[in-house]
């Protein structure tokens, strides 16, 4: 028994290298290409990246000096890098001091627009300013200054005299300043500058020592008062924090209700003093000095300025002069901060107010013209949905406003990152894409509407900033045949097609709401003039785009044949123009074309001469009449005036054919040129009809029979 071998098993090849092979090969053959264009177009940038710095030749070695600086710069940066300190058994990382030193340092000039330190030590001011102006006419009327709790009161005033000198003589002689559309930032100019300022004799007078007279008066907190001059400190801390807000109004409101709380204040703590010039309890207008007498004195002082009324009535005449100030003061002061906070409010709702404006006239419109109410509510959430989104129903009001640098500077920040994505723009130039953010379009779409419809001529470039949109087609166009998101481009063939008239080829949907960028091809023209390279690049761009899109669409995969039928190729197809005149009709085509070739035929024999005589309606009849040419001397013979047709029938058939009209006279006819005209005569009339064949399908019959005239 002879042992059976194993058959031998077939060619194995490993999956994976055979697909790296693959991808390998389809990249150099893109690779081959893409230099191909390059040769041909050497304009065109590469879509290849920059290629990286070839490493330069090593320098020569540094002499040993250096070297020992580097190892010595080295050993003292080592030490300052590692900071830890051991807190619940875990080592953690910690800046170094000299970091936070550098941050604290100031600097030998501070921007007051920009930089944030500045506006906190103006904060920490205007705190001392408020503590001034709010305590000192407290401890002035009001018995709260007392020899036991003077050393507190005396302490914090130190302390906010000591902000006071550190303004005067630190801060504000750094701060910038312009002189004739210049930034000038010497430390001895700033210091001039601010010497002869108002402003500086002001925060002067703010800190003269006044409380030199303690030892002489006692405490009395008077001789304090001029620590409320400095209130140009106060406003621009106002000014600097609007600037840096997002929501600066709500500052504002808070700020208003201030100054009234402030005002009802100081009324209260003069209402003490009258109180107590008059006697406290002397009379029924006056504080009777029972319960809280801050509390007592305050709730007057909001009844008096507010004219809420309902206060006993004044007995002597100073509290009769001293009522009407007070209600005099009131009016013009309670009306002017409710002046003020209707101002504050109405500019923070202003935005608010336009869009309900707009939003209520336009369905005063659409109501007056009956518009659907489907209509009406798209209206109604487009406008909701833009309020809602960017704050605002038009972007373009906002930034027309601004210099063109500016515009530039915001379109970049929001919109650059979007664009520069776009593959139809890589490798254009940096400053045309700037020119193109400043003309970009933004529109917002509803969920349903149409972007663009099939058929429609394409003039625009739609980008999507936000949202989705959907390609719809298929027999009914409600296929999704793809969906593109945030930073796809659409529409571009349509925007760089040269001869124009390029129509949409699908319907393009908003999948919810979408947010567009839209670019015209005029205006995408108009960049393009200074720009000629990225010109050239994107009519690059564009050929292979139109290239791609006329190749059709694959079909199913051919089926290879088998067996013999293998060694033969392929049937070649039918030449497009043989088709034209076949008009793919089948045999009505090819009967057509014998026809054309017969008559061709006919056309180019010698000596004959062409006429057609008209026939009946139902019938296409031509009488092609040849006359042979005669000796000279022998007169021609006349055209007979009627001409018997033959019938198309078979010879053992007879029927009865329709005369031939008469000629009309010589006057009246026009005679037709014909290509190949002979003159001549003979006595023999050669017939041509076409019928229509008895068998359906088989198109006509054409029949040709020769005839001898009858002489005279």
């Amino acid at each position: 028994n002879s042992a059976q071998k194993p058959a031998p098993s077939g060619f194995k090849t490993n999956e994976y290298a055979d697909a790296q092979l693959q991808e390998i090969v389809r990249k150099m053959r893109e690779r081959a290409t893409v230099y191909k264009e390059k040769l041909k177009d050497p304009v065109l940038s590469s879509p290849e990246g920059s290629p990286t710095a070839s490493p330069a030749k090593k320098p020569p070695p540094p002499p040993k000096e250096e070297k020992k600086e580097e190892k010595k710069e080295d050993v003292e940066a080592k030490p300052e890098e590692e900071h830890y300190c051991d807190m619940l058994c875990c080592k953690f990382k910690k800046p170094p001091l000299k970091k936070y030193m550098e941050y604290l340092q100031l600097p030998d000039s501070i921007d007051s627009y920009t930089d944030r330190r500045y506006v906190a030590w103006l904060m920490l001011v205007t705190v001392a300013y408020n503590w001034n102006c709010w305590f000192i006419p407290l401890r002035f009327v009001f018995p709260y200054q007392t020899p036991s709790n003077t050393i507190y009161w005396f302490t914090i005033d130190i302390i906010c005299d000591i902000c006071y000198l550190c303004d005067l003589l630190i801060f504000q002689p750094r701060v910038q300043f312009l002189r004739g559309g210049d930034i000038i930032s010497d430390r001895v100019e700033m210091k001039k500058f601010y010497h002869s300022t108002m402003k500086f004799r002001l925060d002067v007078i703010s800190v003269l020592p006044f409380e030199v007279l303690y030892f002489f008066f006692g405490f009395n907190p008077a001789f304090r008062a001029n620590r409320m001059l400095k209130h140009n400190t106060f406003f621009e801390f106002n000014d600097r924090l609007e600037a840096i807000l997002d929501k600066a109004y709500i500052y504002r409101v808070i700020r208003t209700t201030g100054y009234l709380l402030f005002i009802l204040h100081i009324n209260a703590c003069v209402y003490y003093w009258a109180s107590d010039y008059e006697g406290l309890g002397s009379t029924r207008w006056v504080y009777d000095g029972k319960g809280n007498m801050y509390l007592r004195c305050y709730y007057w002082a909001v009844r008096t300025l507010i004219t809420i009324g309902g206060l006993p009535e004044p007995q002597t005449l100073f509290e009769i002069v001293f009522q009407l100030l007070n209600f005099f003061l009131g009016v013009f002061v309670f009306s002017s901060l409710i002046g003020q906070m209707r101002d504050v409010i109405g500019a923070a709702t202003a935005g608010q107010n336009y869009y309900r404006s707009c939003m209520d006239n336009t369905v005063s419109y659409m109501n007056t013209y009956s518009i659907p109410k489907l209509v009406q509510n798209r209206v109604r959430t487009w406008y909701e949905y833009t309020w809602d989104s960017q704050g605002m129903l038009d972007e373009s009001e906002l930034l027309e406003q601004m210099p063109t640098k500016m515009q530039l500077a915001i379109a970049i920040d929001v919109n650059f990152a979007i664009v520069n994505k776009v593959d139809l723009f890589k490798g254009c130039d940096t400053q045309m894409i700037y020119d193109m953010l400043l003309r970009l379009k933004s529109i917002v779409y509803l969920p349903g509407d149409f972007v663009c419809k099939k058929g429609e001529i394409g003039r625009e470039m739609y980008i999507i900033k936000q949202g989705e949109v959907q390609v719809l087609g298929g027999p009914d166009g409600t296929k999704v045949l793809v969906t593109l998101r945030a930073g796809a481009v659409f529409g571009e063939i349509s925007l760089l097609a040269a001869g124009g008239g390029n129509r949409r080829t699908a319907n393009v949907v908003a999948h919810g709401f979408a947010n567009l960028f839209i670019l015209d091809k005029k205006t995408l023209n108009e960049i393009l003039v200074h720009y000629p390279d990225s010109e050239k690049l994107l009519m690059k761009k564009a050929k292979v785009l139109l290239k791609e899109k006329g190749k059709p669409a694959p079909g199913p995969p051919v089926q290879q044949p088998r067996g013999l039928a293998s060694l033969f190729g392929q049937k070649p197809e039918t030449p497009k123009l043989f088709k034209a005149m076949l008009g793919g009709r089948g045999k009505d085509g090819l009967a057509r074309l014998l026809q054309l070739k017969r008559e061709q035929d006919i056309q180019v024999m010698p000596q004959t001469t062409e006429q057609i005589i008209p026939g009946a309606e139902d019938e296409n009849v031509a009488l092609l009449q040849s006359t042979a040419q005669t000796t000279p001397d022998k007169p021609t013979l006349e055209k007979p005036p009627e001409e018997p047709v033959a019938s198309s029938a078979p010879p053992t058939q007879k029927q009865a054919a329709p005369p031939a009209q008469k000629e009309e006279p010589n006057g009246a006819a026009k005679p037709k040129p014909h290509a190949a005209m002979h003159r001549g005569t003979t006595n023999e009339s050669l017939i041509i009809s076409m019928t229509p064949s008895p068998t359906p399908g088989e198109g006509e019959i054409l029949k040709v029979e020769a005839k001898q005239k009858k002489q005279n």
